[in-house]
């Protein structure tokens, strides 16, 4: 008997046999991406490969250049040691943060690793056009110097404003004053490299989810508070939100309750215009400061005036928190920006006035934290959109990259 076989099943098998493959190496990628290090004990034990299997694709990801392995730790006294999977350091992204004040840029690592940050203080509203230019020229600069062995895979920008998830179109950054500004379009065409957009606050939220404040929550509400006002993320059943078009989040837009009409400073404000970063520099006679610095004025201020707005700002901020915490019932909130700023002054404080206006079956268990990843947590966010597509396919990376 003379058996046939099929050259479209067997095409099939070979596909399947390859999307299987692929989908592990992404499994393994991505393992010591968000973990860390680990040996390949610990691979094997996680994925349930056997130890073949996961010598073969640690292989694989290390001739691509994804992954390095390290001598393992010869603490260890049970058992033979293990070779441990570290993602290499040299395959980077480049996170963006366009504000009104400052553009911020940084090269960050597959491993987390930020090996060279830069603040560009500004004098002006920065223009889409003079972002992808700036950025390209720091691009250029980096790759003969600093970053001459990296391999860039994306750029990403996390810019604060109403952000088209379809294309990465800026609708409204109303802040910096752009309108329908194809940012990813430009920034691409000027770096020659794939370009991520998203909104500042949502890519903070992912960032704090996987990495900082709220790593391992699975319901989580997200504030950041930025020069250009005050934007949110949520995290809901372990997944981001977005909302229909990409613009689920904007709590600084909702207008919040304040009971007496002395603490109100703009007539039918947003929540931005009240709990705002302008009046905290101003009340420390600063025309403009970065995050850490305007923490530290803040810390040290003995101002009457300054102590004072630190409170009516807090107890405005609380309202909104409440709001929030009564619609969505959160685990956990995490503030950034200035918002941690004014949370830590005095965060049981903020707890129980939150707490005064929530719902007390909505309060049980919340925890009000600050952003752990502090001044990097938008640029870390970033990076995460820009190494989407690689963690999924470690194949997409080729000899165009660097």
């Amino acid at each position: 008997m003379i058996t046939i076989r099929s050259p479209t099943v067997g095409r099939v098998s070979e596909q399947t046999a390859d999307g299987v493959r692929q989908r592990n190496l992404a499994r393994i990628l991505r393992l010591v991406h968000l973990e860390g290090p680990l040996s390949r004990a610990v691979l094997t034990e996680t994925t349930g490969l056997n130890r073949s299997t996961i010598a073969d694709l640690v292989s694989q990801l290390a001739q691509q250049g994804l992954v390095q392995e390290h001598a393992p730790d010869r603490s260890r006294r049970v058992g033979r040691p293990s070779p441990v999977v570290a993602v290499d350091p040299r395959v980077l992204t480049i996170a963006v943060n366009p504000e009104v004040d400052a553009l911020t840029i940084a090269a960050v690592g597959l491993d987390r690793g930020i090996p060279i940050r830069e603040r560009i203080d500004l004098d002006h509203l920065i223009g889409p056009e003079e972002t992808a230019a700036l950025v390209a020229e720091r691009i250029s600069a980096w790759r003969a110097a600093e970053l001459a062995d990296a391999r860039i895979v994306a750029v990403a920008l996390a810019v604060p404003g109403l952000v088209r998830a379809a294309d990465g179109l800026v609708r409204n950054a109303p802040h910096l004053g752009w309108t329908d500004a194809p940012i990813r379009d430009l920034v691409a065409e000027a770096t020659g490299l794939p370009t991520v957009v998203g909104n500042d606050a949502s890519l903070g939220a992912i960032a704090e989810h996987l990495y900082g404040a709220a790593r391992g929550i699975d319901n989580v509400v997200y504030l950041n508070g930025g020069a250009s006002g005050i934007g949110g993320g949520l995290i809901v059943h372990g997944m981001p939100v977005a909302g229909a078009g990409g613009y689920a989040g904007e709590f600084g837009q909702n207008r919040p309750g304040i009971a007496s009409d002395r603490d109100r400073r703009a007539r039918d404000g947003a929540l931005e215009d009240e709990v705002s970063r302008a009046r905290l520099l101003a009340v420390v006679g600063r025309p403009s400061a970065d995050e850490p610095t305007l923490a530290a004025l803040l810390e040290a201020t003995t101002l009457p005036d300054a102590i004072a707005e630190l409170a009516r700002q807090r107890g405005i901020l609380a309202t909104a928190l409440a709001n929030a915490v009564n619609v969505l019932n959160p685990s956990v909130v995490v503030l950034g920006g200035f918002l941690a700023t004014i949370a830590e002054r005095d965060l049981d404080g903020l707890t129980a006035a939150v707490g005064a206006h929530a719902m007390p079956a909505s309060m049980e268990g919340l925890a009000i934290r600050v952003a752990v990843l502090a001044e990097n947590r938008l640029l870390i966010g970033a990076a995460e959109a820009a190494f989407a597509d690689l963690l999924a396919d470690p194949g997409v990376l080729g000899a165009a990259a660097g």
